[in-house]
């Protein structure tokens, strides 16, 4: 990997791994008609276990915080886009929440009847595994609910700290990751070891901006806002680089292009077959996002 010629030098690389992480994105992704079918909601359990039957490595997860202080699998603010509830989760206990059930409409409907999570739940079915998978944990701070109330964002970060040491999950196993500088400064404060990203969700130059004064190992990318360029600017600073999304062919095959290091993609089979037969030469010799070697 370059060293950067600005900034403190660039962590020395360990051994290049043969592949990148290859890791489920929400599960296995959000209602699909085609590229492939698929009726199961994101972030739910059913969907989180499809992506490992089908050989992910681990699987991304969206985490919301409820109305009592209990963090949920779920994407969107609101209940009413994927689920028979109204109203926000901030605005919702998780009693409450575990009892709604999601919606998808015709034809997902009839394939799915997936109610919402607690993270808990998860992390007590993952931790039967004989080897624990690799978890990124998206924090979902916006919320127009609770005007995106600070204290609630630390108080997410505390019960997320709380339950990895309850279960005893291997902190090299998981990153945590937000498109909120703040919230990634006191997650540091909290447990200095766990890995951490910064999602840019603005343009590529001012994520570069906020990324110079984050202490992060990785960074998350879009789909759509990666290439071969921005992944070296990035190595060059020290950086790894997740990729996230991506179901066709044409698309997996531009975000192999770019060598990230880690993939959050809604296709982990379609992926799998693309770096099985596309060849990853050139495949960043990286760590913080994978399992360490022993």
């Amino acid at each position: 990997m370059p060293v950067g010629t600005e900034g403190p030098p660039a962590p020395e690389p360990v051994r290049p791994w043969p592949q990148p992480l290859v890791l489920g994105h929400a599960g296995s992704g959000f209602f699909t008609p085609f590229m492939p079918f698929n009726p199961l909601p994101p972030s739910s359990l059913r969907s989180i276990n499809r992506a490992l039957r089908h050989q992910a490595a681990g699987v991304e997860v969206d985490i919301r915080l409820s109305q009592d202080g209990v963090p949920v699998l779920y994407h969107d603010h609101t209940l009413t886009s994927m689920t028979n509830g109204q109203g926000c989760v901030s605005q919702t206990s998780a009693a409450e929440l575990q009892r709604l059930r999601y919606r998808g409409g015709w034809p997902y409907d009839w394939f799915q009847h997936e109610q919402i999570s607690t993270f808990e739940t998860l992390l007590a079915q993952l931790a039967k595994r004989p080897t624990f998978p690799l978890l990124h944990l998206d924090l979902h701070e916006d919320d127009a609910c609770s005007a995106n109330d600070t204290a609630r964002s630390r108080t997410l970060a505390r019960q997320l700290v709380a339950l990895l040491g309850q279960y005893q999950v291997p902190l090299e196993r998981v990153l945590i990751l937000t498109n909120r500088p703040a919230t990634l400064a006191y997650l540091r404060q909290l447990q200095p070891s766990v890995p951490l990203g910064l999602e840019f969700t603005d343009e590529f130059e001012q994520g570069m901006a906020s990324l110079a004064t984050t202490d992060v190992q990785a960074v998350v990318l879009h789909k759509d806002d990666i290439s071969p360029e921005r992944v070296a600017r990035l190595h060059a600073m020290g950086r790894e680089v997740v990729v996230f999304g991506g179901r066709s062919g044409a698309a997996l095959k531009r975000v192999v292009a770019a060598h990230p290091d880690a993939y959050e993609v809604d296709n982990v089979r379609r992926l799998r077959h693309q770096l099985r037969h596309g060849g990853t030469s050139g495949a960043p010799s990286v760590s913080l996002v994978r399992p360490a070697q022993h």
